[in-house]
C-alpha cells in the first residue's frame, strides 16, 4: 500500500500507452521522475515522452484523459486562465495560481476545467507544449479604488429656485 505522501497519477504519454502509479509528492524537477507502479515496480519516466501527469482520485472507473478539454464558461476559481497546446496539436484549458513563486521549472500545474471529472490536478511538462496562451485573470489580487460617493447635498437636484 502506498504511503499517504504518495499521489495517484495517470501519466499520459506521446505515442505510447498511459502509465498509472504513484509519485512521491507533487513537485517535479530535472529531466525525469520516478513512478511506482501498482505491481511494485519502479519506472523512471522521462519528461520528453510525457504529455501530462494527471493526479487522479482512483485508478478504476471513468476515462482519465479527454482531448481538447475547455471551460464552457469563464472559470470562477481565482488564478490565471490558460490554454496549453501540446506538440501533437491537442489542447487543454485550466487555471493556474496567480503567483510567480509557485512556478515550477519543469512545467505547469493546473486545475482542470471539470471539477467532477477523475482528474484533480494536472502537471504539464514544458517540453510537451507548443504554445501557452493566457486567456484571462480571474479574481485579480489588485484592489481597485472605489470612487467616493457624492454627498446627499451634491447628489440631489433642487426642484425650485430661490
Amino acid at each position: 500500500m502506498a504511503a499517504s505522501t504518495n499521489k495517484k497519477v495517470l501519466v499520459a504519454r506521446f505515442e505510447r500507452p498511459p502509465l498509472e502509479g504513484f509519485v512521491q509528492g507533487a513537485e517535479f524537477s530535472g529531466d525525469a521522475f520516478d513512478l511506482l507502479r501498482p505491481d511494485g515496480s519502479l519506472v523512471h519516466v522521462a519528461f520528453a515522452e510525457t504529455k501530462a501527469i494527471c493526479f487522479v482520485r482512483d485508478f478504476e472507473g471513468r476515462e482519465t484523459w479527454r482531448e481538447n478539454r475547455a471551460f464552457l464558461n469563464r472559470p470562477k476559481s481565482p488564478g490565471i486562465w490558460v490554454r496549453f497546446v501540446f506538440r501533437d496539436g491537442d489542447s487543454i484549458e485550466g487555471t493556474a495560481p496567480n503567483d510567480l513563486m509557485l512556478m515550477e521549472p519543469a512545467g505547469f500545474s493546473i486545475a482542470p476545467p471539470d471539477p467532477t471529472f477523475q482528474n484533480q490536478r494536472i502537471f504539464v511538462p514544458r517540453g510537451a507544449l507548443r504554445a501557452v496562451e493566457v486567456l484571462g485573470v480571474i479574481g485579480s489580487p489588485l484592489k481597485r479604488r472605489t470612487a467616493k460617493k457624492p454627498g446627499v447635498a451634491e447628489e440631489q437636484m433642487k426642484m425650485f429656485h430661490d
